[in-house]
C-alpha cells in the first residue's frame, strides 16, 4: 500500500466518527424542535402537539422554504456590500495605525 493510501485509511475512523457525531446532533436537533413546539405552541397558540417526526418534518419544511426555495437574495448586491466593508475596516485599520484622520464621508454613498 502506497503512503497516500495509508494516510488516508488513517483518516477513515476520522471521517466516520464525523458522520456519526452529525447524524447525533440531527436527532438531538428534532428532539429539541419537538420539545419546544409541545412546550410553546400549545400554550401559547392552543396548537396541538407534535411528535418527533411532524418536528423534524417542520424542521425540513423551514429550510425548504427559507434556504433552498422561495426568496433568494441578490448575492451579487450581497459581495458589494461586503467588499465596500472590507475596504472601510481596512482604509480606517490602516488610518489607525498611521494616526491620520479618516476622510469626510461620500454623500453619494
Amino acid at each position: 500500500m502506497s503512503n497516500h493510501c495509508q494516510r488516508a485509511v488513517r483518516f477513515i475512523p476520522w471521517i466516520l466518527g464525523g458522520l456519526a457525531l452529525a447524524v447525533g446532533f440531527a436527532f438531538l436537533f428534532g428532539f429539541f424542535v419537538m420539545l419546544l413546539w409541545n412546550w410553546l405552541m400549545p400554550t401559547i397558540f392552543g396548537l396541538g402537539t407534535i411528535n418527533y417526526w411532524q418536528a423534524w418534518g417542520l424542521v425540513l419544511l423551514s429550510h425548504l422554504l427559507l434556504k433552498a426555495g422561495g426568496f433568494h437574495p441578490n448575492h451579487d448586491h450581497d459581495e458589494h456590500w461586503k467588499k465596500k466593508f472590507r475596504s472601510k475596516f481596512w482604509e480606517h485599520h490602516k488610518q489607525s495605525e498611521t494616526g491620520t484622520t479618516p476622510p469626510a464621508a461620500d454623500p453619494e454613498e
